[in-house]
């Protein structure tokens, strides 16, 4: 049987995404530290292959002193299904801002992101980025790509 998702879980998972992109946006650690479990599993588009969070502001504090200003990060074309305490949304990123080097970013991404209720709300426990890659032969990322 097919159980419908929850329209105000839907709500605070929404509010959780915007409040990710606002402390993005803001250059925030420690906002955007207060979103994710402890215990978060991440596939970012920067390496490694898997980290896992653990609170340490440092890393996300070095990767914002890398931006000049504000990092503009709109989700679209986003789909939400929850059940219970466990929910995931999926869909794709836009990435904007300028690089301490004058290097102006525009980039689309693919990303799914799974929540977790818990006692302190919706939380976010594990996120996946991604780009596709050319299979010329090439295997270069495919970040010219724009929906």
């Amino acid at each position: 049987m097919l159980v419908k998702s929850d329209p105000h879980d839907k709500a605070e998972i929404k509010s959780v995404i915007n409040a990710l992109s606002k402390a993005l946006h803001d250059k925030n650690a420690e906002d955007v530290v207060a979103l994710y479990t402890d215990d978060t599993v991440m596939f970012s588009l920067a390496p490694p292959l898997v980290l896992r969070t653990d609170g340490d502001l440092n890393g996300l504090n070095e990767w914002f002193g890398t931006w000049l200003g504000p990092i503009n990060v709109e989700h679209r074309d986003t789909v939400t299904e929850t059940g219970g305490d466990i929910a995931f949304v999926h869909g794709l990123a836009h990435m904007t801002g300028t690089k301490t080097d004058g290097q102006e970013v525009e980039l689309w991404f693919r990303k799914t992101t799974g929540f977790r209720r818990t006692d302190r709300g919706w939380k976010i426990s594990h996120e996946h980025e991604s780009v596709p890659f050319y299979m010329d032969g090439s295997s270069k990322a495919a970040i010219d790509l724009k929906p």
